[in-house]
């Protein structure tokens, strides 16, 4: 049931991918859903695979890597309508590919090695998306200029916060963590 719920969510990567990039693709009520509906299929995999006795390592890089693909296509489809950086989805490629790097291969884990930073900026990851497509709701438009800049902003300090998650997770192996 668990990873049902995580494959919901990666069923929602293209459709809300191309709705960030074009708006008129999915109207904001339908994109402002899926987003819930991502959201909640995040919160609720992971308490559903430890209330049934189902939580795994694979489960968890299921998890992970759908959380990965979707936030990183979303971003893509924000910065391809030029509303971030293109510079943050990049960068979420690269941090992505190091968490499972070094936790199968430097560190000969059997499962994904999290970090504190890592864990929140993917959490926070969210945050730019639910934001645009909050800005997109007819009922908040006169927010939309507040809520595109509080975007903008926080994915400028997901740049940063993710630099600084890859420079902590390249350093960790000279701290013996």
């Amino acid at each position: 049931m668990a990873n049902l719920l995580t494959a919901i969510r990666l069923l929602l990567v293209m459709p809300v991918a191309w709705g960030f990039a074009d708006s008129g693709f999915l109207s904001p009520r339908v994109l402002s859903s899926l987003i819930v509906l991502a959201i909640a299929s995040d919160y609720f995999d992971g308490i559903v695979a430890r209330a049934t006795n189902t939580a795994s390592a694979k489960g968890m890089l299921f998890d992970h890597a759908t959380d990965f693909l979707f936030v990183s296509a979303g971003l893509a489809g924000l910065a391809a309508a030029g509303l971030i950086q293109p510079l943050l989805p990049a960068l979420i490629v690269i941090a992505f590919a190091q968490y499972v790097l070094d936790s199968y291969y430097l560190f000969k884990q059997k499962q994904l090695r999290m970090s504190f930073l890592g864990r929140w900026n993917g959490v926070f990851y969210f945050l730019p998306l639910v934001l645009i497509a909050a800005s997109r709701l007819e009922f908040l438009s006169t927010l939309e200029p507040l809520l595109q800049l509080i975007a903008i902003s926080t994915g400028y300090a997901l740049i940063l916060s993710t630099v600084a998650s890859i420079i902590d997770r390249a350093i960790a192996p000279l701290r013996g963590n």
